[in-house]
C-alpha cells in the first residue's frame, strides 16, 4: 500500500510543472483572441479537444518548449479553443479550421503558420518560433 502511494505522490509531482504551464493557456471565450490582436499581441491557438490523443501530445510538446524557453511566454498569449464547444462557431469556421489537433499563430490580420495534427517538436517548434519573430507592433 505504501508503494502505491509514494507512486502516486511521486507522479503528480512529476507532472506539476506541467500542468501549471498548461493553466498559462487562456481558455477561448467570444472575442478573447480578437481583443489580444487588437493589443498588438501575437496570439497562438490550439483548436483541441480533452478526449483526443494527438491533442495531448501536442500539448506536451507545446509545454516543454515552453518550459524550455521563457521568451515564448513573454512573446505570445496561447488560447485554447475547446474544438466540442467551438467547433460550429466563427472562430473556427472563419479561419477555415479543418479539425481539432489545429494549432494557428497569428499577428494583426495575418496568420503566421499552422499545423494540422502534427505533433512533432521541429514542427511545433517552428510554428512558435514564427510567433517569436513576428514583428512586435
Amino acid at each position: 500500500m505504501h508503494r502505491r502511494l509514494f507512486l502516486a505522490a511521486s507522479l503528480s509531482l512529476a507532472l506539476a510543472p506541467m500542468n501549471a504551464q498548461a493553466a498559462n493557456f487562456v481558455d477561448y471565450t467570444p472575442g478573447v483572441i480578437e481583443a489580444a490582436l487588437a493589443e498588438g499581441k501575437t496570439v497562438f491557438v490550439d483548436y483541441s479537444a480533452t478526449w483526443c490523443g494527438t491533442c495531448k501530445r501536442q500539448e506536451r510538446v507545446i509545454n516543454a518548449l515552453r518550459a524550455a524557453d521563457p521568451s515564448y511566454d513573454a512573446a505570445m498569449t496561447f488560447v485554447k479553443v475547446d474544438w466540442d464547444t467551438y467547433k460550429a462557431d466563427d472562430v473556427t469556421v472563419f479561419r477555415g479550421i479543418p479539425r481539432r489537433s489545429t494549432l494557428i499563430v497569428l499577428r494583426g490580420e495575418d496568420e503566421l503558420g499552422r499545423v494540422v495534427a502534427g505533433t512533432s517538436e521541429a514542427q511545433i517548434k517552428a510554428l512558435m518560433d514564427a510567433g517569436l519573430s513576428a514583428p512586435q507592433g
